[in-house]
């Protein structure tokens, strides 16, 4: 009887369950999201600078009791652009939105970002090495984070918040809790 060699199996099995790993994780309800960890969990602490003269987003406007949204972002992010009227109607709306000014420096380009596009934020800090992005999990900017009153993180949208992306990630969350936030398709 021949012998079978162990190191000969490997191949096969390492394949066989690699291939079990991309099949489940074609199978998400939505294979293009990003899924976070931090769902259902207390959002991270926020200590963040001031970014100008603009009002400092702080870690009580976290758990203020009202829902909202926390946006990271930047003056040289493309995307950051193109979503933009998108949070200013959001805003407009009557949902809160933070920001965080994530690794933009000097400050003067994110304000000078604001100022030409317009300032949807409630309050907004900077982010000058990123640590409390890291904190949160950002893999890149834009994300937008739905937080709910006490402060839990809800979802996370990564990516550019556009009508699609909207209606398909926060839209459905908002509605459960009797927010009604529509989008123009402006940006999508």
């Amino acid at each position: 009887m021949p012998k079978i060699n162990l190191l000969m199996l490997l191949p096969p099995v390492l394949f066989i369950a690699l291939a079990a790993l991309f099949y489940t994780g074609m199978g998400r309800e939505d294979a293009d999201s990003l899924p976070t960890a931090l769902s259902g969990k207390q959002a991270p602490a926020i200590a963040l600078t001031d970014l100008g003269n603009l009002p400092n987003f702080t870690d009580a406007d976290l758990r203020d009791g009202q829902v909202k949204l926390v946006n990271f972002w930047a003056s040289w992010c493309a995307p950051c652009r193109v979503e933009h009227p998108n949070l200013v109607a959001v805003a407009d709306q009557g949902l809160p939105v933070y920001g965080v000014n994530y690794k933009d420096l000097p400050a003067q380009n994110a304000l000078g970002f604001l100022r030409e596009l317009g300032n949807p934020y409630r309050s907004v800090g900077a982010d000058p090495q990123g640590r409390v992005a890291l904190n949160w999990g950002v893999y890149g900017v834009p994300e937008t984070y739905l937080i709910d009153g006490q402060g839990r993180i809800i979802t996370r949208l990564a990516g550019p918040l556009v009508k699609r992306s909207f209606d398909s990630t926060l839209a459905p969350h908002l509605q459960k809790m009797g927010i009604t936030i529509t989008l123009d398709g402006s940006g999508d």
